[in-house]
Parts: structure tokens; C-alpha cells; sequence
């Protein structure tokens, strides 16, 4: 089992910055994938970035890409996820996710994940 929870989120204007940050607990971190993805209202879930256990492997939704950045840092059982020049259709509940894998590849579809964080707000304002 792993938990794993959001922090980082907030209200902050448009062309600023926030940087999500997803702590895991209970198992070996360096085994996962991870992922964050979003979710507006009355919108369907999507993928925004994903990075492979080693780090080698990054997937990004097209519309974050040049903004985001997914990182992690496997000795803090963390992933991060850097948002800059955030545009209001930014605004949504941010989620981070897991799969245990070892392999090299980095996971776009959510019923790919096998644990998934509360989510975190980022409301930006125009």
C-alpha cells in the first residue's frame, strides 16, 4: 500500500507560479511511476504529466508543455511537479498517482495507476 499526499496548491494570479509537491509513504518509492493529473469542473480527468521510475521517461499534455516540470527525487519519496506561466483554463483539482513498475516507461492513462493522492486545488485568476 501506498499513501500518497498533494501539498502546494493555491490561488495565484495568471502568468504566475506554483509548484505542486506529492509525498509517498508505505512502500519503496523508487518502485513507482508517477503521475499528476487534473481535473475542472465538468470536465473529465486528464493526464498532465508523467515520469518513469528512473526519471528517464516524461510524458506532458500538450498545452503544459514549455511550463511544467515533473521531477522527483527517489531519497525524498517525493515528486514535484513545477507549474510557471499558469493560465487560468489551468485551474483545476491536481492530482498525483502511482504505479508500481520498474520498467522505463511513463503511464498517461489514469486506470494505468494503482494509488492515487486527495488532490490539491490551483485556482488561477485572470
Amino acid at each position: 500500500q501506498v499513501q500518497l499526499v498533494e501539498s502546494g496548491g493555491g490561488l495565484v494570479q495568471a502568468g504566475g507560479s506554483l509548484r505542486l509537491s506529492c509525498a509517498a509513504s508505505g512502500r519503496t518509492f523508487s518502485n513507482y511511476a508517477m503521475g499528476w493529473f487534473r481535473q475542472a469542473p465538468g470536465k473529465e480527468r486528464e493526464s498532465v504529466a508523467a515520469i518513469s521510475w528512473t526519471g528517464g521517461s516524461l510524458y506532458y499534455l500538450d498545452s503544459v508543455k514549455g511550463r511544467f516540470t515533473i521531477s522527483r527525487d527517489n531519497a525524498k519519496n517525493t515528486v514535484y511537479l513545477q507549474m510557471n506561466s499558469l493560465k487560468p483554463e489551468d485551474t483545476a483539482v491536481y492530482y498525483c498517482a502511482a504505479k508500481l513498475d520498474r520498467g522505463r516507461r511513463a503511464y498517461v492513462r489514469g486506470d494505468e495507476y494503482d494509488y492515487w493522492g486527495q488532490g490539491t486545488q490551483v485556482t488561477v485568476s485572470s
